[in-house]
């Protein structure tokens, strides 16, 4: 988006000089461009201008932030969920899509729906979105606040949290495995070291009962301490986090 401002004088001024600002987001994207061409303009009306400009760029950066409403599908045997916790103030959100066992065998060796060795998206359609307001620290992993996907690399039953830094595929949020709806394959993005911000490792274990929906939970532990737990079939897998 871009909006230009100009002064005129009935008369140019020989010693007019003109600003040019550019104002760019994290992401790389220029938010904001004025030119001001200082005739016979004031300082006032230059800092005014800059001033609108500050606050749109403002404006376009927090427009960017995941919209979770656009990451819901119809698909009802893989309904939309999330999981939310305030820690010391900051929210953290997980948004994922929660399939069923309906049956199947999820987690095992070849046969199963999510074999060993697989990087698995940590649900179904959508890449699974985390959103920190805070800088956090999820089992010795430095995670910077913002939006993240998350996929769990299955490594023969113990399992690792990979924390990706891209969420978007063209303009729509990525599918993150396999093929998306519009024929895109997708898969290589989510065991690339060069898109990951890092993995973190699980800790394995067993729930008290099957669990025939998948389930993701964030939880406080106390203080700035929190905690992340995968529940599916006869898999937990969790991993403590400190807000920073």
């Amino acid at each position: 988006m871009m909006r230009m401002f100009r002064t005129r004088g009935t008369r140019p001024d020989p010693e007019s000089t003109a600003l040019l600002v550019s104002l760019v987001n994290p992401a790389g994207a220029v938010a904001a461009r004025v030119v001001y061409s200082l005739e016979n303009g004031t300082k006032s009306e230059m800092k005014q201008i800059l001033l609108s400009a500050l606050l749109l760029s403002g404006m376009m950066g927090a427009a960017a932030q995941v919209k979770k409403e656009d990451l819901a599908t119809k698909n009802t045997k893989s309904p939309g969920a999330e999981t939310s916790v305030a820690v010391n103030g900051k929210n953290i959100w997980i948004y994922y899509h929660a399939p069923s066992v309906r049956g199947r065998q999820i987690f095992g060796d070849a046969g199963a729906l999510e074999p060993y060795g697989k990087v698995w998206r940590l649900g179904a359609d959508y890449a699974t979105v985390l959103h920190t307001d805070a800088d956090l620290d999820l089992n010795g992993l430095a995670i910077p606040k913002g939006d993240y996907t998350l996929y769990a690399d299955l490594d023969n039953g113990q399992w690792k949290l990979i924390v990706n830094k891209t969420l978007m595929a063209g303009g729509r949020h990525i599918w993150g495995v396999g093929v998306s709806p519009d024929g895109v394959r997708e898969g290589a993005t989510t065991n690339d070291p060069a898109t990951e911000l890092g993995r973190a490792s699980l800790t394995m274990g067993k729930p008290s009962s099957p669990v025939e929906t998948l389930k993701i939970t964030l939880s406080g532990a106390g203080g700035a301490k929190g905690k992340l737990l995968i529940e599916w079939e006869n898999v937990t897998a969790s991993a403590p986090f400190t807000v920073k």
